[in-house]
């Protein structure tokens, strides 16, 4: 991201961006700031396409159009997925394409083996934008609620973001409900958090790793088919699925060398207040449990990106033979 914003700021622009990776929200904020920096509200030499209804052709067609009274001429191109499959015509063509013309592709997820990615990685941007940590979120959010004219202590920020859970949208969307009920208060009191927030899908998640840290494979299952009720992308479950029990391996690991809670909460990228519910659940697992349940995430997660099995079906079966344990 730094890179990028210094290309916004300097006003020198790369042939070539794709902005990809899960943060939905910085994604298209990067998006417009693109938009805005390259073509200002130029908007006769935009053109922007459907990935999914556009061919390669096209975009070339265009692409190699002069800019009409411009200096520039902007393409930008949502969701195409040619940086997951052969894209060898665009490749070769990036190559000659004219000076004038600047691309900007937003992608859900890219293939790094890809030629395309390799091209546009050598001679522009390949910009990853995934979920922030807690920090980050913090700071950002710290940010936005500051320029309301709103104070709030680091333990209240921690309550706010374990109910909205990471999503940058959702996140926004709680801050502003906050904005309005605290009115012409100054400070956000966690009274506040309890009253206005609603428990985001990441609570939800926990809620279903408790249910199979518990043997309780029918209640975990039946967790797992709300949240894909909720339109809740199973892949994002299957990651959440591969952090969590991240967290409790570590968790085990530090439980074993004595640590005291602040340190151990540090470690493992949790609020304090977060920690009690996690040392619950690791209990529930030995040292090699968790250490196979961890080598099962990452090459679920495998499995999916390489197209050897569905998502639905991936995450299905971890929680399957995840609460099956004895």
């Amino acid at each position: 991201m730094k890179t990028l914003n210094e290309d916004i700021k300097s006003g020198s622009f790369k042939p070539v961006y794709c902005l990809y990776g899960e943060e939905a929200f910085l994604k298209r904020s990067f998006r417009k700031r693109l938009k805005d920096a390259i073509a200002g509200d130029d908007t006769m030499n935009v053109t922007v396409f459907d990935g999914s209804e556009v061919t390669i052709q096209q975009v070339i067609d265009v692409a190699d159009t002069m800019p009409f009274f411009a200096d520039r001429r902007l393409i930008v191109i949502d969701q195409s997925g040619w940086f997951k499959k052969e894209s060898g015509a665009l490749v070769d063509y990036l190559s000659q394409m004219p000076d004038t013309t600047h691309l900007i592709f937003v992608e859900e997820a890219v293939d790094k083996r890809n030629r395309l990615y390799k091209k546009v990685a050598a001679d522009g941007r390949m910009v990853e934008l995934p979920r922030q940590n807690e920090s980050e979120l913090k700071r950002w959010a710290g940010i936005l609620l500051k320029n309301e004219g709103k104070k709030i202590t680091e333990r209240t920020m921690e309550l706010f973001l374990s109910m909205t859970g990471d999503d940058m949208d959702h996140i926004r969307t709680e801050l502003d409900k906050v904005i309005a009920y605290t009115g012409e208060r100054d400070v956000v009191t966690p009274e506040d958090i309890e009253q206005i927030c609603t428990q985001q899908i990441t609570g939800k998640i926990f809620d279903m790793i408790a249910a199979v840290a518990a043997r309780r494979q029918p209640q975990a299952l039946r967790m797992y088919y709300d949240l894909l009720a909720l339109k809740e992308p199973p892949m994002r479950i299957l990651v959440l699925i591969s952090k969590q029990f991240n967290q409790l391996l570590q968790l085990k690991e530090l439980l074993g060398k004595g640590k005291d809670n602040a340190t151990m909460a540090k470690a493992i990228g949790v609020p304090p207040f977060a920690l009690g519910k996690l040392k619950n659940q690791v209990g529930a697992f030995s040292m090699e449990e968790l250490r196979y349940c961890v080598e099962r995430c990452v090459q679920s997660e495998e499995d999916v990106k390489t197209g050897r099995l569905a998502d639905v079906l991936a995450a299905e079966m971890l929680i399957v033979e995840f609460s099956g344990m004895r």
